[in-house]
């Protein structure tokens, strides 16, 4: 019996891995959800039998009431909202190891072994940071707080006194684990930091926050399997955590951010630079126009943002590419890394209107492009095409990477208004002489366009 429990959780870590692999690419990102969902059946099921609980009633209880909140907000949630979604998730697994650690607490019995009361005090601090701070993340991406950085004099300094009296605090319950008032101090500090971790980070800085709070649920998860003594657990943490993590350090680099300022809580304090927006004007162009435009080029980029998802206007536009790709346009999608507010979320946006993966470029394999394009079409993006990330060193996006819009022949701009992005920075791209404004909503401008091309 033991030999299939071990060949089980064998197959349970190669599944999970094969389904992490898969994850990497939109192509495979379904089969990766697939795998990934076989291999935790396969683990409750083989953990179940190896614990030799024979009472499922709550657990099959705790199965279908969960199944039926999940596939209600699956089916419901709009993509505007995933973001949220994913943060609140976050939220759930942190605070889910946080219990566990407390529960298992509860239940010991003589003196536990030095690794196990390490792995809880890890599990319940990086649990309850991670529950609170994804409730701040949803909050703010909810509208339910402030999405401005929120911050008070000598804030680093009291976060990094909070954390070095969790060190101590976590010495004290390490070499005294009956000392229950020290777990419950860890408790508060953690639940006190989460909140402090988040509050002072800018809605532009919300992606690189949710891949680090998917790091930090991970990293619960595999101090909770310590706790528990449950390898798939461990293996199965590691892997988001250190997945996490790599996602944090692609994130950091695409938007010029520090890691270690995130985590000390100077991120987002930057300003707002729209000094020039009264002195210079821009001209409103009409769909025809935009018509006349794109039906002329021989190359489209086509770069979505944020605004494209609050429009709902990404089957609008794969029709319009559809449109032009008949035409005989060479017709691309150009993905930057932190386009949306949450890793992949443009990737996910227009897999939903059944784009195919083959138009869809990263910011390093089409950038060079731009300037051989005629026409660059933005689509509710921002940030991800200020020029001012380039030359001006007062900019709160000096030194981001961004995606080379201005270097095309010209540029369509679909936006409701002048208003700037996350970063509260005016955008100098809407000013160029090359640069076509259509203000209004996204999907009502494109289908307009559409009916042009048609007519």
């Amino acid at each position: 019996m033991n030999i299939i429990i071990t060949l089980a959780y064998l197959l349970s870590s190669i599944l999970f891995i094969l389904g992490l692999k898969n994850l990497g690419s939109p192509k495979t990102a379904r089969r990766g959800n697939q795998l990934a969902m076989s291999a935790m059946l396969i683990a409750i099921i083989v953990t179940l039998t190896k614990n030799e609980i024979l009472d499922f009633t709550y657990i099959i209880a705790g199965l279908i009431i969960g199944s039926a909140i999940g596939v209600i907000i699956a089916r419901r949630i709009q993509m505007t909202a995933m973001p949220q979604m994913v943060a609140l998730f976050n939220g759930l697994g942190g605070g889910a190891s946080a219990l566990v650690a407390l529960a298992e607490y509860n239940r010991l019995t003589g003196e536990p072994r030095i690794d196990v009361i390490i792995s809880m005090v890890v599990s319940l601090f990086i649990g309850a940071v991670t529950f609170t701070g994804s409730l701040v993340a949803f909050g703010k991406l909810q509208g339910l707080i402030r999405s401005a950085p929120v911050v008070f004099k000598a804030q680093r300094f009291f976060n990094i006194s909070l954390f070095i009296l969790f060190l101590i605090i976590g010495i004290i319950v390490i070499i005294n684990p009956a000392n229950s008032t020290g777990l419950l101090t860890i408790l508060a500090i953690a639940l006190i930091l989460g909140v402090l971790f988040v509050m002072p980070i800018g809605g532009a800085d919300m992606p690189v926050v949710i891949s680090t709070l998917n790091s930090c649920s991970g990293l619960a998860a595999a101090a909770t399997g310590f706790v528990l003594s449950n390898n798939i657990l461990i293996i199965c943490g590691a892997l988001v955590g250190a997945s996490g993590f790599i996602l944090t350090r692609i994130m950091c680099k695409a938007m010029n951010r520090s890691i270690t300022n995130i985590v000390f809580g100077s991120a987002g304090t930057a300003t707002t630079n729209n000094s020039n927006n009264d002195k210079r004007k821009v001209v409103s162009y009409t769909e025809e126009d935009a018509s006349i435009m794109l039906e002329s080029a021989q190359t489209v980029i086509i770069i979505p943002g944020y605004g494209l998802a609050v429009a709902q206007a990404q089957f609008a536009l794969q029709e319009l590419v559809t449109i032009l790709i008949n035409k005989s346009i060479n017709v691309r999608y150009a993905i930057h890394p932190v386009a949306g507010r949450m890793p992949g979320h443009m990737n996910v946006l227009l897999a939903e209107a059944n784009v195919s993966y083959d138009l869809l470029f990263d910011l390093g394999d089409i950038n060079d492009d731009f300037q051989n394009s005629d026409v660059v079409l933005v689509v509710g993006a921002n940030d991800v095409v200020n020029p001012s990330a380039r030359s001006d060193k007062d900019s709160p996006l000096y030194g981001m990477p961004i995606l080379n819009a201005d270097q095309a022949r010209s540029v369509i701009i679909c936006k409701r208004s002048l208003s700037p992005g996350y970063s509260g920075a005016d955008n100098d791209l809407f000013y160029l002489d090359k640069t076509q404004m259509i203000f209004g909503d996204a999907k009502e401008s494109i289908n307009a366009i559409i009916k042009l091309l048609k007519a």
